[in-house]
């Protein structure tokens, strides 16, 4: 049976709409709560956004109803929520958060008891479990607050380098105006650097806007500008990291993963030799880890789908070329701030820049695109898509590949090409893009 309301990373839409709204987030409350094998104490998180405390209220009321006891953790990154589950053996953690979208929208995702997101049967389970309607109880009291999260995750991430490490360094820091303003930027200047912040002024309504991980633009120029030895961007929830070397080029996920990965392979420290990455991922990571004598495995698009098969092969090193770093011997979900100290890690074991270090990935041509799309068809019953799709694979044969899938958080068709020249995987992106448009989807 499919899932009706989550999607890759819980459940995401715009705020009033039929997705989020105060209604749907108390009877989501409620309905997890059912599906616990035991009631019990939930943690619940939410980044900066403007309709965050309102659906905080809501899955709270959601929760109580059903006879759990939840517990607001304030404005904290996602993975400072998921350590905090972990560490004091709630039943249950949830994040109210879209993520890298835009400030209009919204989302709740659920944590499991060890920390790490549901699975797809999980989330399908809770939605079998959805009411019609939930009588709302008013407390009696204001829910209790947890005043610590955030300080025990500072304190947990500031011991993966040593004292002082940082002393003399000036790192340009995008927290995207969302849950990372008060965490990240308090580790590295714990640590001595000198922090030159970008994207720090929340105001509930500019999460994401311009700024974080996904327009890393005002970053490179910044850093450039500041003579700054590296920049780090984080999304809207903090469980992702892109970095910009001192040269203003900036790393994604696979080059993060790949840089990482070689490092621990020399010194042999990766676990089971083995880097779990998605399907999106550069072929190159492949060819960089093969070289140094490791292995790549690769899920379906989804941070979470990369942990399941972690923990499968027990590996503790993956995650997704959009920045989510998996570094799970840390933390049991992806971290934006533990991936950059662990680069920074690197970069102060070997003495040498972020710009020689990223060389470990020589990334194949690739392009992307993401089509808005009216509604989201199914693939194989377009007209003209899949024949396009067919021909672009036979032409590549093994030196490429071509990925289209929907978005699961979003109304938009990905569309990505990976071969041997620049020429043709943009040729491939243009023929699927006609064959889109063709179908009507546009």
């Amino acid at each position: 049976m499919k899932r009706q309301y989550f999607g890759t990373d819980g459940v995401r839409g715009p705020y009033g709409g039929p997705l989020i709204n105060e209604d749907l987030a108390a009877r989501l409350g409620f309905a997890v709560a059912l599906w616990l094998p035991k009631k019990g104490r939930v943690l619940i998180g939410r980044d900066t956004r403007y309709s965050g405390a309102a659906l905080e209220v809501a899955v709270m009321s959601g929760l109580r109803a059903a006879g759990c006891e939840p517990v607001s953790l304030g404005v904290v990154p996602t993975p400072a929520v998921a350590r905090a589950v972990r560490a004091e053996g709630a039943v249950l953690g949830v994040v109210i958060t879209a993520s890298h979208n835009p400030a209009e929208d919204n989302g709740i995702k659920f944590f499991g008891p060890a920390g790490m997101k549901l699975t797809d049967e999980d989330e399908l389970q809770i939605e079998q479990r959805l009411p019609a309607w939930v009588t709302v109880l008013e407390p009696e009291a204001p829910a209790p607050v947890h005043e610590r999260a955030a300080a025990d995750y500072i304190a947990a991430t500031a011991k993966l380098l040593p004292a002082a490490a940082l002393r003399g360094w000036r790192i340009v820091l995008d927290t995207a105006h969302g849950a990372t303003c008060g965490t990240t930027p308090v580790v590295l200047r714990a640590l001595g650097a000198d922090v030159i912040g970008l994207g720090d002024a929340p105001d509930g309504r500019n999460i994401n806007s311009g700024v974080g991980s996904e327009h890393p633009e005002q970053l490179a120029a910044r850093v450039l500008a500041a003579g700054a030895r590296l920049g780090i961007a984080h999304d809207g929830d903090g469980d992702r990291c892109v970095l910009c070397d001192e040269r203003g080029e900036v790393l994604d996920g696979d080059e993060i993963l790949t840089l990482l990965a070689t490092h621990a392979l020399v010194h042999r420290r990766l676990v089971k030799n083995t880097l779990v990455v998605t399907m999106q991922s550069n072929l190159g990571v492949d060819a960089a880890i093969t070289a140094a004598g490791g292995r790549v495995l690769r899920t379906n698009i989804g941070d979470r789908y990369v942990i399941e098969r972690m923990l499968a092969e027990g590996a503790t090193l993956g995650g997704e070329s959009s920045g989510h770093i998996i570094c799970s011997d840390v933390s049991p979900t992806g971290d934006g701030l533990v991936a950059a100290l662990k680069v920074i890690e690197v970069m102060v074991a070997t003495g040498r820049p972020l710009s020689e270090l990223r060389r470990a990935l020589k990334k194949f041509p690739q392009r992307t695109a993401a089509l808005k799309v009216r509604e989201k068809k199914p693939i194989d019953s377009l007209a003209h898509l899949p024949a396009t799709i067919r021909r672009i694979e036979e032409e590549l044969g093994a030196q490429g590949r071509v990925l289209v899938r929907y978005s699961g958080t979003e109304a938009k068709l990905r569309l990505l090409v990976e071969g041997p020249t620049v020429a043709e995987v943009e040729s491939g992106i243009a023929r699927l893009s006609a064959a889109v448009a063709a179908d009507g989807l546009l």
